[in-house]
């Protein structure tokens, strides 16, 4: 890991171009030339500290404090593909049965051929976004802690939203990487390169640290902080797929306690009516802090078409979701449809995935053409591919009016809803480790805002519910994987394996490698076994 590199240009802009008020409420913020400011120069106050913490946000939403690509915070991670959450979006879902890309960039087929190695670039970039937003939280609440000056009121509220954010990329870590280097604000800069931390001990940490801010009178009620800021609700999130993962993580089941935070979740939250909205460009209006519209969506990464962009996140998902066949008018989107001026074709979902939805299942948002359902070719003749493309992610108001701009899109990527709370309990209550008659009840209540009747509490109905509840939103990989159905041969897709049909590959693919150049210049990494 290059942690001094990390370290550096997480203080080199410890205030954040564009991070404005639309976007996170009270961390506005204003540029500082980092070439002749050092950041004991400017964290003197309340204000310089909140806008110390927008970069400490705004790493989930852009690669850059520049703009969506200038002047890239990471050396070495390209600042499209490399945005935090089109990385994880690339790593959750392109190696699932959910979707394929055509584009023949890098490495980018061995992610859904599930054959990838150390030196992969897309691998490489989800692993130092993590780590990368690791260090700037340590870094302020390092630098937080030690502040003694006056007029610092928000301080311990500011060092609890840090580590939620921080444990947000430790869950992230501990989900693709498992054995990951683990360092906290008591690890100072320039000190020896972290020590690996076992999956295991990570997960009793994070444990740990998830309960101890769900009772820190500093950090704010599910639901209570402004938009866009971390609550007790996304801590209590984390915890919970900590437990609901934790046969996978730790070696033990912990489904009962998953379910027992899941119970304390629900009382602030509920379901929005329309699914589509949460998908939308003003979806914003669909977060828990909003009166408008409900409670659904737990915690976002904004996006803002005129403020707040990257060529990352809920842009690729609308942008790369398009389609145009040269010469095949009926293979080709209207993208007016999804609320922009032009799109990037790329994105194609399975029919693997697309024959598990139902007739007439309102999540069913795929534009079809004159698409085969079933993909064929990862890339044709024409640089397209078969298979029908999604319209979940779109840059349309939920009342058909145009969003802002059309460059970039206004859609916020909702990184926890309340549907998930409710299918996680759905699925303890399948596993015997919940209350049957709450579990079938929150099943059939997600199902019925699709449009959809009763289906029986199975685990298999679980997994394809979750699948077409969740899809695109970063965790169908983990979710298959729990299940058992990630590498093995009880669940097929195409060019699973690299297979035209699919095939089983190795289960080292499980986890993703630790990349090559951290393991070389981090003498205490040892790589996940097989790689």
């Amino acid at each position: 890991m290059k942690k001094i590199n990390f370290i550096a240009s997480a203080l080199a802009a410890v205030i954040v171009a564009g991070f404005t008020s639309s976007c996170v409420k009270d961390l506005d913020v204003t540029p500082i030339d980092p070439n002749t400011v050092l950041p004991e120069d400017v964290l003197n106050s309340d204000e310089a500290f909140g806008q110390f913490l927008a970069k400490c946000y705004q790493g989930l939403c852009s690669s850059s404090s520049y703009g969506e690509n200038g002047g890239p915070d990471i050396d070495g991670v390209d600042g499209g593909y490399g945005q935090y959450f089109r990385a994880v979006v690339n790593l959750q879902e392109l190696t699932t049965d959910v979707m394929t890309c055509c584009w023949n960039d890098g490495t980018l087929f061995d992610l859904h051929n599930l054959c990838w190695n150390s030196s992969n670039e897309f691998v490489f970039s989800m692993y130092m976004r993590i780590f990368f937003q690791i260090s700037q939280c340590n870094e302020f609440i390092r630098r937080s802690n030690n502040s003694t000056i006056n007029g610092y009121d928000h301080k311990e509220q500011y060092i609890a939203e840090a580590r939620a954010l921080r444990l947000l990329s430790y869950y992230h870590a501990i989900d693709m990487f498992g054995n990951v280097p683990f360092s906290t604000e008591e690890d100072s800069v320039g000190s020896n390169p972290p020590q690996q931390k076992m999956r295991g001990d990570l997960f009793d940490w994070m444990v740990e640290e998830a309960k101890d801010l769900i009772d820190n009178a500093s950090l704010r009620s599910p639901g209570a902080a402004e938009y866009g800021r971390a609550d007790k609700g996304l801590v209590m999130m984390i915890l919970a797929k900590l437990y609901l993962n934790a046969e996978v993580w730790k070696g033990q089941a912990m489904y009962k306690e998953c379910a027992e935070v899941c119970d304390g979740l629900i009382p602030f939250y509920a379901l929005h009516e329309n699914y589509k909205d949460l998908f939308c460009a003003d979806n914003h209006l669909c977060t828990s802090n909003s009166t408008f519209f409900g409670d659904e969506i737990i915690f976002v990464a904004p996006q803002d078409g005129n403020q707040l962009h990257s060529y990352g996140s809920t842009n690729f998902l609308v942008f790369a979701s398009t389609f145009s066949v040269t010469g095949k008018p009926e293979k080709t989107m209207d993208v007016a449809q999804v609320g922009i001026s032009s799109g990037w074709s790329g994105l194609s979902l399975t029919g693997a995935f697309t024959s598990k939805f139902e007739e007439n299942d309102a999540r069913a948002m795929f534009f079809k053409g004159g698409f085969s359902q079933y993909i064929s070719e990862l890339r044709d003749a024409d640089g397209a591919s078969e298979g029908w493309k999604s319209m979940k992610f779109s840059n349309i108001n939920h009342d058909g009016s145009a969003a802002q701009a059309q460059g970039f899109v206004d859609t916020d990527f909702p990184v926890f809803r309340f549907a998930d709370v409710l299918l996680m309990y759905a699925e303890c209550a399948a596993r015997n480790a919940a209350n049957a008659s709450d579990g079938q009840s929150y099943f059939d209540e997600v199902r019925e805002r699709a449009g959809l009747g009763h289906l029986a509490l199975t685990l298999e109905n679980v997994i394809d519910e979750r699948g077409r509840e969740l899809y695109l939103e970063g965790f169908r990989r983990q979710d298959l994987i729990r299940f058992g159905l990630f590498t093995t041969d009880k669940y097929l897709w195409e060019f699973k394996g690299g297979a035209k049909d699919g095939t089983a590959v190795d289960s080292k693919f499980n986890l993703f490698s630790i990349p090559s150049a951290d393991l070389n210049s981090n003498g205490n990494l040892k790589q996940n076994p097989g790689y």
